[in-house]
């Protein structure tokens, strides 16, 4: 399978799968984060992993590809539906998107300042998934990330997994 993982950072996703993929493409659109990749890949020697800095939201790329994974990127997306879209495009017929991240929150776990989602209401997502086309949408409460305040008290962050196909 052909796997691309949108919004990489530090690609540590794709490096814990990577053995499960044929060929990885790791997108972002920070050249601090394709940087780190790029001495990931090399010392990891992995031949199949490569790094593009892109900004999807406003380039486009030819490839296609079996999968498509983000974690904790979606709620730095501008236009959701417009991305969506994208990621159909992108995806081969029968291809998967996987998605990671936020329920609602207050809009504390970037803090004052952070331009984009407080997270989504899943439900949401969901249907907007469906308006692009995708079929088979759906989701789990996966994980939850745990974070330091500033006051020194721990808060949790509870975090979604969404699967949607391309049929």
């Amino acid at each position: 399978m052909k796997a691309m993982e949108f919004g990489a950072g530090t690609a540590l996703l794709s490096f814990i799968l990577q053995d499960l993929f044929t060929s990885i493409t790791l997108i972002d659109n920070s050249m601090e984060m394709i940087k780190i990749c790029n001495e990931k890949i090399a010392a990891s020697k992995s031949d199949h992993i490569h790094s593009l800095k892109i900004d999807l939201e406003k380039e486009n790329i030819e490839d296609r590809f079996d999968i498509i994974y983000s974690q904790m990127a979606f709620h730095h997306i501008g236009d959701i539906s417009k991305m969506l879209s994208k990621f159909y495009t992108l995806l081969n017929e029968g291809g998967t998107l996987a998605v990671t991240d936020l329920f609602p929150e207050d809009g504390s776990f970037h803090g004052e300042g952070f331009i984009g989602y407080k997270g989504f209401d899943p439900e949401w997502l969901a249907e907007k998934m469906r308006n692009t086309g995708f079929k088979s949408v759906h989701y789990v409460k996966a994980f939850t990330q745990k974070k330091i305040e500033p006051d020194g008290k721990i808060k949790e962050y509870p975090l979604f997994l969404m699967i949607a196909k391309k049929d």
